[in-house]
């Protein structure tokens, strides 16, 4: 028995069925068996039916004959008929069976429409049940004219040159390239010939110059294109430098698995570019799969999902940093593979039999289950969900082979298992004569009579309804006791038919079900009134529409409509009726400019239900202007939480559009700001909204002549199923989220599918908005089918995180854990600003700038090019390279009488930016830069600060030189005017020779006529020979003077001369009178007056202190004599006011003895 066993499960897999995998029989049950131990072998090996061999994609040339393979093994009979495109096929003389069920079609293709064409099936029968085979896709080869052919192009000798075409061809085509008519090989030294009909030559020569074309050949034909032109021009005698240029970069690309791709790369510069590869997930790349194809062009073969990801090709100039970057992306397909296989299982009658089937593939395998090769249908009894097939009080006519077919756009699997349904010898009748009557618009009345049979032994009856109309009904079961037979069922849906059975239930089993009775509920109003969608097309009208009522919501069939409207300002309410088949209703003679309130009410046989909210809706302004019309709105419920709003608008509004405002709000609540909508989107999603609320929404374009009509349209969200309202937990959110970055504006998301929801078609909720976020109306909210997003329309170089929540069956998952994706920067598009080059050395220069002035834009590194005027022309420059963060750069080693041209670049990961404009630098000779060699070289606005400050320089030395001229000349008049007196002097007095003496004075001081002052400005104190003087309250017209400015004058007064100590203050003064001197003091006593009357005053002279004099300490001192001050009367009536006064200050550290004269 286990040698037969092992060879059963050989052939299972070269058969290329799925394992079976046996659930043993409980005891006391029959199963299926044979003589000699066969029942055994067929349970475990699941010998009844199976195939040998199926048909399989094929593509056959026109008219040339091909079988498609067909074997089942199972036990006879065994009848095999074949299906195209899901229908019966129906045999012609050219297409019919063979004996051992394969297929033949003689001359595929013969006419002209390919109706040979198409998905083939076969389908094996026998008394066990039907299995269906695999689909098999029959294609004709063909080769189609070029889409695409190759161009003209010149191109500089040493550059590079590429050619293109595209052709369509199946299967798909070898194309070659020729030369002058002459076939070129697939690869050289410099020429590449890359699959998909491209041609590269790198360092073309003179020699390449000529006539190329493409030629495709498959099994089908063989096409040559049109030539094009390669023509070269002589390169010139100096090349420039050039930053690295992708001329063809990679594309994105879709591949499936065990195929090849092609990632092209081709790029120019001067000197000539390094082609290197890496992934952005900083993976390493499979070198045992790929290989790089002419200059830079990477093929990877025998393509793995871990192939999947985004590639960067960069472009690196030799022995620098500056490089240039292109990105792609590489979707790697997976066909559908199973994860776990459904296993074949025994029931008993009314038991419920459950069927697992998991397959994995990219995109997602769609589940589809058959029945004996017909598709399944869920109604009441069957379920189907998740990866799940149930069925529920099993009946014999349950009894055969299922199968799980598991497809994507790369093919398809099966797996088979078989049902058993075992019956039982003493389960009782079915329960007899039911009938249902009606008692109100949710409720029936259900009655029947016990089983004929063994009715003594039923234990409980189940109750089973569902509702007539419509696929995939759910049915719905309640168990009652034995002890009745009849049952009222309630909370059903008014205005609705539907379909009752009973089964009746012992120890031992369940009878068969009882006969199908249909009974309907009776109609009732409303539960509630339409949702409104409002439009003006005009300004005298509003369009009113409004979708049908769900029959759970009608409740019966509407028989009609009634629209209420009024003005804001008026209270009358005008009235329309409508047929309950019409949904719309245009409102006409309305005023411009007012603002309406509309509500709408429906009605069946029973009566009207109620009426709707009020929704407002204002009519355009009256005006000649030509504005956009009103949108179309479509809106659709994604869940309880999230509406999206489509619109389009009609036909000539869309001229100058400028953009869309949305806005919304919950009813019964004020309105909110609106939204601005680019023109090109025509979709809005709103989310983060309450269950179970109604939401006016408006949207209305704009333009260059103002704002269009606006469109009202009202929706409900439905309620969040909960767990107390399905009794099942919500789904889990998707996991293994992961996010990349694809470009400097979009991210690339892709999560996982929870295992249990793969049966269901569900869809998913991505949010997305930045980092630190505080304005909520800002969350992008985006909706896919999909496990996969490019995410666009993102800032660069922003901090970006992204949640992704599930919808299956009106249940929402959670949202899923944020993961973070920072968006790659742009490259520069702008040069660095500020460029400033100073000459420090004699061959050394510094050049500084500023960052480029654009945000969101990283530096990462800095290019500078200089070079002399000589080598600029020949194309050859200097290249330095500084980090981001370096904001100048030292250039060493200048040539000494050259001009030098500067420029500088910002680049990072994603490309160079421009260059600055050039900056020129004079590098003086060396003689000539002798003396300044050791300054910078200034711009224009230094050189005219320092030109100013050299002037005001010059004027003040000029200044200071004229004031010591005028003080020499007045120290030589006061030393010529030394009073000369005969009486008695100081024994230490001297006079002051010469002119060299008289220069020795230190300061000169102008003093009012008759008197002395301070010296040192400390008071007001005024003195004269005789001792301090108190001032008067007389003006007295006097010109006090720095400078000496009349010689002459001096000269003619005699003043008597002072000899001094070191360090002592000498006063004196000189005046000019025509009349004869006045009486001079003869010695310092008369000066300063007596040491008893001026004893301080005299302290002071000593140490330089000015006295501090107040009035107070005047008139304590002793006064002038009367004499004096009679004599000073006089003097001033003589005196004419108009006198110069001179103070001399004489400060002397050493004073020689000298006779007078």
């Amino acid at each position: 028995m286990y040698a037969v066993l092992l060879l059963c499960v050989r052939e299972s897999r070269e058969s290329t069925l799925m394992p079976y995998h046996p659930t043993p029989l409980p005891q006391g049950q029959r199963g299926v068996t044979s003589a000699g131990g066969a029942g055994l072998i067929g349970v475990l090996c699941f010998s009844e039916l199976f195939f040998m061999r199926e048909p399989h994609d094929v593509t056959v040339i026109r008219r040339d004959a091909v079988v498609l393979d067909c074997q089942a093994h199972g036990e006879a009979p065994i009848a095999i008929r074949w299906l195209k495109n899901g229908g019966k096929l129906i045999e012609t003389e050219h297409i019919y069976q063979l004996a051992n069920g394969s297929l033949l079609i003689s001359e595929p293709g013969s006419r002209k429409d390919k109706s040979d064409e198409g998905f083939y099936q076969c389908l094996a029968q026998n008394k066990y049940g039907s299995i269906l085979s695999q689909r098999a896709r029959l294609t004709i080869a063909s080769l189609s004219a070029f889409s695409q052919h190759p161009s003209s192009i010149t191109v500089t000798e040493g550059w590079v040159a590429r050619f293109a075409c595209k052709i369509t061809a199946t299967p798909p085509p070898i194309i070659t390239w020729e030369f002058n008519r002459v076939t070129l090989p697939l690869a050289t030294e410099r020429i590449a010939v890359l699959p998909g009909g491209i041609m590269q030559i790198q360092g073309v020569e003179q020699e390449d110059a000529g006539s190329y074309r493409c030629v495709a050949s498959n099994i089908a034909s063989r096409r040559k294109s049109s030539e094009a032109v390669l023509t070269v021009t002589a390169a010139p005698s100096s090349r420039v430098p050039q930053r690295p240029h992708i001329v063809a970069g990679p594309q994105n690309l879709t591949a499936a698995t065990r195929s090849s791709a092609l990632l092209e790369c081709m790029a120019t510069g001067s000197p000539r570019p390094l082609i290197s590869w890496s992934r952005a997930d900083h993976k390493s790349i499979d070198v045992y799969n790929t290989k790089v194809l002419g200059n830079g062009n990477l093929l990877i073969s025998d393509i793995k999902p871990q192939h999947a990801g985004v590639y960067f090709c960069r472009a690196t100039t030799p022995g620098t940093r500056n490089f240039t970057l292109a990105a792609a992306n590489i979707t790697v397909l997976a066909p559908p593979s199973f994860v776990e296989w459904p296993e074949s299982v025994t029931r008993p009658r009314a038991g419920t039999a459950r069927f697992v089937c998991v397959a994995q593939g990219f995109p997602d395998p769609q589940i589809t289950w058959l029945k004996n090769g017909q598709t399944l249908h869920s109604n009441g009894r069957i379920k189907m969900y998740n990866s799940k097939l149930v069925i529920n009080q099993i009946i014999p006519e349950d009894d055969g082979i299922y199968q799980c077919q598991a497809e994507n756009q790369l093919g398809s699997v099966l797996a088979m298992a078989r049902l058993i349904v075992v019956m039982s010898d003493n389960r009782p009748s079915a329960p007899r004569n039911v009938h249902a009557d009606t008692m109100s618009s949710s409720a029936i009345l259900l009655a029947w009579e016990r089983p004929m049979y063994n009715s003594d032994k039923v234990i409980a009856y189940s109750v089973h309804y569902m509702k007539t109309e419509g696929l995939n009904n759910e049915e719905y079961q309640i168990v009652i006791g034995n002890d009745t037979t009849r049952y009222i069922i309630d909370d059903l849906e008014a205005g609705r038919n539907y379909t009752f059975y009973i089964v009746a239930y012992m120890p031992v089993g369940a009878s068969r079900m009882s006969d199908h009775v249909i009974q309907h509920t009776l109609e009732d109003v409303p539960l509630r009134a339409p949702e409104l969608s409002l439009s003006s097309r005009s300004p005298t009208d509003i369009q009113v529409s409004w979708q049908p009522l769900s029959h759970k919501l009608s409740r019966g069939c509407v028989s009609m409509y009634r629209l209420s409207y009024r003005t804001s300002a008026d209270g009358a309410i005008a009235q329309h009726e409508v047929p309950g088949h019409r949904t719309h209703h245009l409102l006409k003679g309305l005023q411009p400019d007012t603002n309406y309130f509309l509500r709408i009410a429906a009605a069946t046989s029973v009566g009207w239900g109620e009426p709707s909210a009020w929704t407002t809706h204002r009519t355009p302004k009256d005006s000649s202007t030509k504005v956009p019309l009103a949108p179309e709105l479509q809106l659709e419920t994604l869940n309880c939480t999230t509406i999206t709003v489509r619109w389009n608008l009609p036909a000539g509004s869309a001229a100058d559009l400028q953009g869309y405002k949305l806005s919304y709000h919950e009813e019964s609540q004020p309105e909110g700001p609106p939204t601005q909508i680019p023109p090109h989107q025509r979709q809005h999603t709103i989310g983060g909204l309450d269950p179970r609320k109604k939401y006016h929404i408006k949207v209305l374009a704009y333009s260059v002549l103002g704002e269009g009509y606006q469109a009202d349209q009202t929706i409900s969200t439905p309620g969040c199923v909960s767990v107390r309202d399905r009794l099942i937990p919500p789904p889990p959110p998707p996991h293994h989220v992961y996010a990349r970055s694809n470009s400097s504006s979009s991210v690339y998301l892709h999560w996982g599918r929870p295992a249990f929801t793969a049966g269901q078609t569900v869809n998913y909720t991505v949010r997305c908005n930045p980092v630190g976020l505080q304005n909520a109306s800002l969350v992008l909210y985006l909706q896919t089918d999909a496990q996969s997003l490019l995410v666009g329309d993102l800032d660069p170089n922003t901090n970006y995180e992204f949640a992704v929540r599930l919808h299956v069956d009106q249940l929402s998952s959670p949202w899923s854990p944020v993961v973070y994706q920072q968006t790659l920067p742009e490259a520069p598009s702008r040069a660095p600003v500020g460029v400033k080059v100073s000459l420090i050395e004699g061959d050394s220069a510094l050049v500084s700038w500023k960052p480029p002035d654009e945000s969101n834009t990283t530096v990462t590194c800095y290019t500078i090019l200089y070079a002399s005027r000589r080598a600029w022309a020949a194309g050859e420059w200097q290249i330095l390279q500084r980090e981001g963060s370096i904001t100048m750069a030292l250039l060493e080693k200048l040539q000494s009488g050259q001009v030098y041209l500067v420029k500088v670049s910002a680049s990072n990961q994603m490309g160079d930016g421009p260059f600055s404009p050039a900056v020129e630098l004079t590098v003086h000779s060396a003689h000539a830069t002798a003396f300044s060699g050791g300054f910078y070289d200034l711009d224009q606005r230094s050189m005219t600060g320092i030109a100013v400050g050299v002037c005001i320089a010059l004027t003040c030395i000029l200044i200071c030189v004229l004031i010591l001229a005028c003080r020499s000349k007045t120290r030589k008049s006061c030393t010529a005017k030394s009073i000369r007196q005969g009486g008695l002097t100081p024994p230490t007095a001297v006079h002051l020779a010469n002119g060299s003496q008289a220069e020795s004075a230190e300061e000169m001081m102008p003093m009012m006529r008759d008197h002395f002052v301070d010296a040192k400005g400390g008071t007001n104190l005024i003195i004269n020979s005789d001792g301090p003087v108190k001032p008067t309250n007389e003006k007295k017209r006097s010109r006090w003077s720095f400078f000496k400015k009349d010689e002459k004058d001096v000269k003619k007064v005699s003043s008597p001369s002072y000899s001094y100590y070191p360090g002592t203050t000498l006063l004196s003064y000189t005046e000019t009178s025509p009349g004869s001197p006045r009486h001079q003091p003869s010695s310092l006593q008369g000066l300063f007056g007596s040491s008893e009357g001026n004893s301080e005053g005299s302290h002071s002279s000593e140490t330089g202190d000015s006295g501090r004099y107040t009035h107070d300490d005047t008139e304590g001192s002793s006064s002038r004599p009367a004499s004096l001050r009679d004599e000073e009367s006089e003097e001033s009536d003589r005196y004419v006011i108009e006198t110069e006064h001179h103070l001399c200050v004489k400060n002397a550290e050493e004073t020689t003895p000298s006779q007078p004269v």
